[in-house]
């Protein structure tokens, strides 16, 4: 688990003096307003009919999963800022060109990890490679039980409502690139598909929460006139 200051530094890397203050500040929602470990069902047991299923499907994917896959796997674990949807929007989404979105970002993300850190050492669900060491994972292991909610995936969906916010008409677009983001959780091998399940409502409660934020509503106007202008060719002609 990374600190908040860590995870800034990842997401905004050297554009930290381009940012404006709020880049920094607190998270939109955090757990006392989203308590995650009342809202989610408790994980399947390990001994249980679905944590066998999902098992079994990561032993599929394991099995079927090409280099070119692992590959985007990887890159996916590295990148849990928002602008890991360049693909879906074009080589003008970056940080450099759009401080303010990345400044979004950034609290967007400290949010995720405000609620789902906390639910993970609640519910302290063992990794999969480490129920079952039959499994070869891609990605960085631990030893930690904190598989359930998955964070990548939530804060995947999190950028995509966001980015929704900003541009509705991308819609679509956003969705599938964020459950793209989400599959290669179980092509990495180091999530079950029920900790996914899981994760995706969480960033829809999550999200509803965060459009309730003042601060949100704010700064996500400022960042939409900055990505529509940025965009303004994309959105005109898709």
């Amino acid at each position: 688990m990374r600190t908040p200051s860590c995870r800034t530094t990842l997401i905004v890397g050297g554009l930290l003096a381009l940012l404006p203050v709020w880049s920094l500040a607190a998270p939109y929602v955090d757990a006392p307003q989203i308590h995650a470990f009342d809202i989610l069902p408790t994980p399947p047991a390990a001994n249980s009919a679905i944590t066998q299923a999902d098992l079994a499907e990561l032993h599929r994917l394991q099995t079927l999963r090409t280099p070119a896959q692992v590959m985007r796997a990887v890159a996916d674990e590295n990148d849990e800022s928002i602008f890991l949807f360049r693909d879906a929007l074009g080589s003008d989404f970056t940080p450099a060109a759009l401080p303010l979105t990345a400044a979004l970002g950034a609290r967007v993300n400290e949010t995720e990890s405000a609620i789902v850190d906390p639910a993970k050492n609640d519910f302290k669900r063992v990794r999969p490679y480490n129920l079952d060491k039959t499994l070869q994972p891609v990605c960085r292991t631990k030893t930690v039980a904190d598989s359930y909610p998955s964070g990548h995936t939530t804060v995947g969906y999190l950028m995509a409502l966001s980015l929704i916010d900003m541009i509705p008409e991308l819609r679509d677009q956003l969705l599938a690139r964020a459950d793209d983001y989400a599959h290669n959780r179980l092509m990495c091998g180091v999530h079950y598909p029920s900790d996914l399940a899981a994760s995706r409502p969480l960033a829809y409660a999550v999200h509803a929460a965060m459009n309730a934020s003042p601060e949100y509503q704010r700064e996500v106007a400022a960042a939409r006139a900055e990505l529509r202008a940025k965009l303004a060719q994309r959105l005109t002609h898709p």
